[in-house]
């Protein structure tokens, strides 16, 4: 399920992740047709080292998700000045020095794990878990961190990080369990085609307690949660990943039955 507890908003920011997931990447065409930036204005931005994107093998560009919402911040912050270019210019710095270092702890795992299959250093059950645990947080941080901070402030994150890192092997999977029921308690909540019924309240609680789980003691009210599942209407990638499985409304009827059910 997305990680969508962490950012008690939206996970990404204009629609623009669209429906083909983290790993998407899109061509500058469609970039400027998402973000109503010209492609003039994106290659400036690129000449400034303001927002570089990848290179497919046929050298055409490739921005990522992150391109997209890293370029709201530079559009949030940019006005043309020498002053709001250095701006940008040490924020973007300071991005990727913490993406360099959330990668090369990616890096790390994978290294040892694949140490582990090679028939290497074995990781054990808890260090195996651990390097999993710190995987999922890192691509937590850099998918929603920067929208996050800057919606809510560092606190928020930093809280959703702490809850995910004190959780141990059992909590996670339990977690991650929940999340895979929340999907089939939504299917018979929409058979009944009722969102105030009693299926549509077993699965309101259910998300508020994973919810809950994700965002740490203490940070969970009602009113968070509702205008949490109300952004999911609003944003492609959410509404993918309930409707491309349960079919066209899905999402629609998860606010539904939360906002009917939750108080």
């Amino acid at each position: 399920m997305p990680r969508e507890v962490s950012d008690m908003g939206r996970p990404e920011t204009n629609r623009q992740a669209g429906r083909r997931g983290e790993d998407a990447t899109y061509p500058i065409g469609e970039v400027a047709r998402l973000s109503g930036v010209t492609e003039r204005t994106l290659r400036h931005y690129e000449s400034k080292g303001l927002l570089v994107p990848a290179r497919r093998e046929n050298g055409y560009r490739a921005y990522a998700p992150a391109d997209l919402a890293g370029l709201d911040a530079i559009r949030r912050t940019l006005d043309g000045s020498e002053a709001d270019v250095r701006a940008a210019l040490a924020a973007q710095i300071d991005a990727l020095l913490a993406r360099r270092g959330q990668i090369d702890s990616l890096i790390a795992n994978a290294r040892a794990a694949l140490a582990e299959e090679e028939g290497g250093v074995q990781m054990g059950d808890k260090a195996r878990f651990e390097a999993l645990r710190r995987a999922a947080i890192e691509e937590n941080e850099r998918t929603y961190g920067a929208e996050v901070r800057e919606r809510y402030g560092d606190e928020a994150m930093d809280a959703s990080n702490v809850a995910l890192e004190a959780m141990d092997e059992d909590e996670w999977q339990d977690l991650e369990a929940l999340g895979k029921a929340i999907l089939k308690q939504l299917a018979c909540a929409m058979a009944t085609g009722d969102p105030k019924g009693t299926e549509s309240a077993k699965l309101a609680r259910m998300h508020a307690a994973w919810i809950r789980g994700y965002w740490g003691e203490g940070r969970y009210t009602p009113e968070a949660h509702r205008m949490l599942v109300r952004s999911h209407v609003e944003d492609a990638r959410f509404r993918a990943y309930y409707d491309d499985r349960l079919g066209e409304g899905a999402t629609a009827f998860l606010v539904e039955a939360v906002c009917a059910n939750v108080a």
